[in-house]
C-alpha cells in the first residue's frame, strides 16, 4: 500500500522567502520537515541546509515585515540587559538588547514568531520592540551568555553539605524541580540565611541594579554589604525566594508578601517575613527576621531602668487602661509589646490581638492578622474581640480615629489595652490623640501609661575603649555639672572593632521614657495643654525624656555618646 506524505503548510517567513524566490515551495517543506523533526527553529535549520546565507534571510525578513536590521557584532555582550532569562533565550531565539523606560528592545531573527514574542513580553511584563539579526550572530550571543551563566553559578562558593528544610505550602514537585535546575543557587541562599542568622541581622535585602547585583544585612540597625553573587543569576535567586516564601513565581509586575519558616532544629525554627518589590532592573526583596527567642527574652534583657521596669509592670497588670508603646520603625516596639503579652499570658486570662502582620507566634494568644481588603481592619478586629470575652487586647497600631476610639472605649470597660503609636516622645502621643479627634476627657480617663524608646547600638565589651571628650561638649550634649563628677569613664568605640563585633558595637540596647498619667498630667490634657506643657509635668515628676535616658546609658557604659545623640537628635 502506497503511504502519502501529509503536506507542510507554510506561513510566516518559510512562505515569504517562497514568495521572494529565494526558495522554491519544495525546499521550504522540506527545511520545514527536517527542523520539526530536529526541533530546531526553521530559520537556523534555513542556514545550515546552505540554501541561503543568515545575512540573506535576514535581510529579506527586515524589508518584508518592517523591522530594522541590526547587526550584533555591534554590541558588547556585558552591556545587553539581564531582563530575559538565559533558559527562555535558549528556548525562543531571542535576545534582549536595551532597554528604555518599559520598552526592552530584543533581536530576534525570526520576526513572525510570535509565539516567542508574547511569552517574552508576557514574562518581562515590558512593551516588545523587535529589531531583525542574522541567525548565526544571535545563535553564538546566546551560547555565549549561557556559558557565562554557568560560570557565574560555579563562581558561587558554597559549601555543598549545606541543606536546610523549610515549611512551605507549595507542592513538594516545585519546589524540587527548582531545586534540581538551581542547585548552587539553592545552597547559596540556604548559606546566605544562616550567615545572616549568625550574624544577628535583622533584615535581608537582595537588590538589581543595572550593572551588579548585591545583598545586604541590616546588623544593629545599619545596613551592611554582604555579597555581590554574579547578576546573571538574579532572577534564580527570586525564584527561589518565592518558591519557599508562598508567592506567585510568574507575577513579577506587582509587589507580593509571604512567610517562610527556617527549620534549624528539632527545637528551633524561625520564620522570615518576606516582601518583593518591582524595580527598574528586576525585583528587590526584603526578608525581615522573626526569631521567637527574642519575645522571649524578658523584661530585664531591653535596657529599662529599674524604676521604669516598675511603672511599666504596674501599669499592664492593672484591670483595665490604655498602654501606649510610641517610636519610629524598627525602635524595637513590637518586642516590647510581645514581653509585656509574655508576661500577662496564663491560664486564666484571654489574650487577643490585631496585628499587619502578626510576626512571631505566640502560644495561648489568640492572633489575628489584620486584611484591610477583606474589610478586616484593626477597627474591625477590635469590635470582634469585644464579643469574645477579652481580658487583654493589644492592638498593632492606632491609625485612625475609629480604631483610637475603639481602644479608649475598650479601656474604659475593664479592658487592659496595649497598642503603638508612631510619635517622637511621650508627651507628643497624648496631643496626638487629641489632634486625631479623641475627646481630652477620654484620654486621660482612659491612658495609663506611656513608653516611647529608641534602639541605640551597644558597645562591644571586649574592645571599647575610654575616650576623651571636652567638658563643654558634655554640657551642650545634656549632661549636667553633677554628673561630671570624675566617678565614671566615657567609652567610645575602637576603631575598626574586633573579631566578636562590627566597627565596635555588638547588639543593641533600648533607651525609654516611661510616663505614667498622673492627676496633672490628666488636668492638662483636660485644659487642652500642649506636649510642652505635658513635658514639662514630667520633668517636674522625675521622669527622664530619652536624651536624659540614653545619656545614663552613656555613664553606664553601654554605648557612646554620638550613639546616643544620633538615635535622641529630635
Amino acid at each position: 500500500m502506497a503511504t502519502t506524505n501529509t503536506p507542510i503548510r507554510l506561513g510566516g517567513l518559510a512562505r515569504t522567502l517562497v514568495q521572494e524566490k529565494l526558495l522554491t515551495e519544495e525546499e521550504a517543506e522540506a527545511i520545514q520537515k527536517q527542523a520539526n523533526a530536529t526541533a530546531t527553529h526553521f530559520v537556523t535549520q534555513v542556514t545550515a541546509s546552505k540554501k541561503l546565507t543568515p545575512l540573506q534571510v535576514a535581510e529579506t525578513a527586515s524589508a518584508a515585515f518592517g523591522f530594522p536590521l541590526f547587526d550584533l557584532n555591534a554590541i558588547d555582550i556585558d552591556s545587553i540587559p539581564k531582563t530575559i532569562d538565559v533558559k527562555l533565550l535558549q528556548t525562543y531565539r531571542v535576545l534582549g538588547l536595551q532597554q528604555r523606560g518599559n520598552t526592552l528592545f530584543v533581536a530576534i531573527s525570526d520576526p513572525t514568531n510570535l509565539h516567542a514574542l508574547d511569552d517574552i513580553k508576557f514574562q518581562t511584563g515590558m512593551t516588545l520592540s523587535p529589531v531583525v539579526v542574522e541567525d548565526d550572530k544571535l545563535g553564538r550571543m546566546i551560547d555565549k551568555l549561557a556559558e557565562l551563566s554557568d560560570t557565574s553559578l560555579r563562581s558561587l562558593q558554597v559549601d555543598d553539605d549545606i541543606n536546610l528544610d523549610f515549611e512551605t505550602d507549595k507542592e513538594e514537585s516545585e519546589v524540587s524541580s527548582v531545586e534540581i535546575d538551581d542547585a548552587p543557587v539553592v545552597r547559596f541562599i540556604h548559606k546566605i540565611l544562616l550567615d545572616a542568622i549568625n550574624m544577628g541581622a535583622s533584615d535581608l535585602h537582595f537588590e538589581p541594579y543595572e550593572k551588579f547585583y548585591r545583598i545586604r544585612f541590616r546588623i544593629d540597625g545599619i545596613l551592611r554589604e554582604i555579597a555581590q553573587p554574579p547578576l546573571a543569576i538574579k532572577e534564580k535567586i527570586a525564584s527561589r525566594i518565592k518558591v519557599i516564601s508562598n508567592m506567585d513565581i510568574s507575577e513579577k509586575r506587582v509587589p507580593q508578601d509571604g512567610r517562610m519558616k527556617l527549620v534549624l532544629s528539632k527545637n528551633r525554627a524561625i520564620d522570615f517575613r518576606v516582601s518583593t518589590l518591582p524595580c527598574v532592573h528586576g525585583e528587590k526583596i526584603v526578608m525581615r527576621i522573626l526569631d521567637p527567642s527574642s519575645a522571649t527574652l524578658g523584661i530585664d534583657a531591653l535596657g529599662y531602668e529599674p524604676i521604669q521596669k516598675e511603672q511599666l509592670l504596674a501599669a499592664i497588670k492593672r484591670p483595665y487602661g490604655l498602654v501606649l508603646v510610641t517610636g519610629p520603625t524598627g525602635s524595637g516596639k513590637t518586642v516590647s509589646l510581645y514581653t509585656c503579652l509574655n508576661i500577662l499570658n496564663g491560664p486564666g486570662v484571654n489574650i487577643s490581638t490585631a496585628e499587619d502582620p502578626a510576626e512571631i507566634p505566640l502560644p495561648g494568644i489568640n492572633q489575628v492578622n489584620v486584611n484591610e481588603k477583606q474589610g478586616l481592619t484593626f477597627a474591625a478586629a477590635l469590635k470582634a474581640f469585644l464579643r469574645q470575652d477579652p481580658d487583654i487586647i493589644m492592638i498593632g497600631e492606632i491609625r485612625d480615629l475609629e480604631t483610637a476610639d475603639m481602644a479608649i472605649k475598650a479601656a474604659s470597660t475593664g479592658h487592659m489595652v496595649l497598642s503603638t503609636l508612631h510619635t517622637n516622645d511621650a508627651p507628643s502621643t497624648l496631643t496626638r490623640l487629641v489632634n486625631m479627634g479623641v475627646a481630652p476627657f477620654n484620654i486621660a480617663s482612659a491612658v495609663t501609661l506611656i513608653t516611647a524608646q529608641r534602639l541605640a547600638r551597644r558597645l562591644c565589651k571586649n574592645c571599647k575603649v575610654p575616650v576623651d571628650i571636652p567638658k563643654e561638649a558634655l554640657l551642650r550634649a545634656g549632661f549636667t555639672e553633677e554628673d561630671l563628677d570624675g566617678s565614671w569613664t566615657l567609652y567610645g568605640p575602637r576603631e575598626g572593632g574586633c573579631e566578636q563585633c562590627n566597627d565596635g558595637y555588638k547588639g543593641r540596647v533600648g533607651i525609654y521614657q516611661v510616663m505614667p498619667i498622673s492627676e496633672e498630667m490628666s488636668r492638662i490634657i483636660m485644659k487642652n495643654g500642649t506636649s510642652h506643657d505635658i513635658a514639662d509635668q514630667a520633668q517636674r515628676e522625675g521622669i527622664k525624656d530619652l536624651r536624659q535616658s540614653g545619656l545614663l546609658k552613656v555613664k553606664q557604659g553601654l554605648t557612646s555618646l554620638e550613639e546616643v545623640e544620633a538615635c535622641t537628635n529630635e
